[in-house]
This record gives structure tokens, C-alpha cells and sequence, in this order.
């Protein structure tokens, strides 16, 4: 910050505009998994529209069955201060508003203040679904092929 409001202001905006309009979904959860910011990609991403989810749980976008082991990484990563997965990309299952499974290529990291206390974690991702489903097809036909040559 420069300390100059008319540049710190200019700076505030186009943070906004970079959130607002990439592409790409991006949720920020507080340490208690509070979904408090959900951006328009996230709303194409899965279905909900920003004011239905903003102060709800991320439980709307995981299924049932992985919440347990969710909610457990959360937790330890708020706690320690360090995702386990934070420094690469992982495909997984997430739950469209419309019931349908898809599967979404994530990255997450979690968001510290100034002096390093841990305020929530940001996932950015995409709709990995068609890759997915084209490599799991191409593996299960690999294994096809493998038993019908062994």
C-alpha cells in the first residue's frame, strides 16, 4: 500500500475486478468453514448463486460421503498453519446444485493475516469433469485390454 487513498482505492477495485471476473470459481471459507466470498465462477461452477451460499457451510459443494475426511483436513490445516495438498492441483468430486456429481481440478491455500494467524482457506478451481471421465474410460478399456491379452 502506498498510503495515497486515491491509488489504495484503485488497487481495491481492481482487486474486485480480478475476483469478479475470472473465470475460474474461487471460494474463500473462514476457519470455521464459513463459505464468505464465492465469485461469479464459482456460480457457474456449481450451480449456486453467490447470495445462497455466502454464509453457509461448504457442505453444499461436497458429497456427504467425503465430508468427514473434509472436514478433518480442514481442520488440521487451520490448526497447523499448512494444507497437505497446498502446493498442487487435485481433481475431486464436488456436488453440482442441481444433484449431479462433477469433478473439479482445485487448488488450495490457506489465507494468513500480517502476522501469520490463519483467517480461512481459498480454493480456486475448474471443471475437470470431461478429462476425468475420458482418462477413467481410457484406463478401464487398458484393463480390458490387458485381460483379454493376458
Amino acid at each position: 500500500m502506498t498510503g495515497d487513498p486515491s491509488v489504495e482505492g484503485a488497487e481495491a477495485r481492481l482487486r474486485e475486478a480480478i475476483f469478479a471476473q475470472t473465470p475460474d470459481a474461487i471460494i474463500f471459507a473462514d476457519c470455521e468453514g464459513v463459505i464468505r466470498m464465492w465469485n461469479r465462477g464459482a456460480e457457474v461452477l456449481f450451480g449456486f448463486p453467490a447470495e445462497d451460499v455466502i454464509g453457509g457451510s461448504l457442505d453444499v459443494i461436497i458429497p456427504e460421503r467425503f465430508r468427514q475426511a473434509h472436514w478433518t483436513g480442514f481442520r488440521r490445516a487451520v490448526a497447523s498453519g499448512h494444507a497437505r495438498h497446498g502446493d498442487r492441483v487435485r481433481t475431486t468430486r464436488a456436488v453440482h446444485r442441481f444433484g449431479h456429481t462433477l469433478y473439479v481440478d482445485l487448488s488450495f491455500a490457506l489465507v494468513k493475516d500480517q502476522t501469520g494467524s490463519v483467517l480461512g482457506s481459498v480454493a480456486v478451481g475448474r471443471d475437470g469433469s470431461d478429462r476425468y471421465l475420458a482418462e477413467r474410460a481410457l484406463r478401464e478399456r487398458l484393463a480390458e485390454l490387458e485381460r483379454h491379452a493376458g
